[in-house]
């Protein structure tokens, strides 16, 4: 079983991933990296829908280093990325991302997913 698994349903441009038990460094090469090289070949902008389902068990250092080196490496490339998760300890560790995006990242709780897929599949405001 894949940890990093692409969830349907999306419209192009936006990549949408959740996250299934305990997540590697090596997902995030085999699942995640390939998919943000991809789009940005043929976009300026993504978006990214990243949903840690309620088996994520955590992640490993590796992986927390190459999410973070490829979230900087893109930062302005990034058009909105969007977290859910039900893990106190995630809200509060990806906080420090909405502090250096305001507008551009955004956490919500499970229970506000649908919330979530609405605010990273909308529009640009005007």
């Amino acid at each position: 079983m894949d940890m990093l698994e692409i969830v349907d349903g999306f419209p192009e441009g936006i990549i949408a991933i959740a996250a299934r038990q305990h997540v590697f460094a090596t997902d995030y090469d085999n699942a995640l990296l390939p998919l943000v090289d991809e789009a940005l070949e043929t976009r300026r902008k993504i978006r990214l829908y990243y949903e840690l389902d309620k088996e994520f068990s955590g992640v490993d250092a590796g992986s927390i280093l190459k999410y973070l080196s490829s979230w900087a490496r893109y930062l302005h490339r990034w058009e909105r990325i969007a977290v859910v998760t039900s893990s106190i300890w995630v809200l509060m560790g990806m906080s420090i991302f909405r502090i250096l995006m305001p507008h551009r990242f955004r956490i919500f709780t499970a229970r506000h997913a649908e919330d979530a897929r609405g605010w990273i599949t909308a529009a640009k405001p005007a």
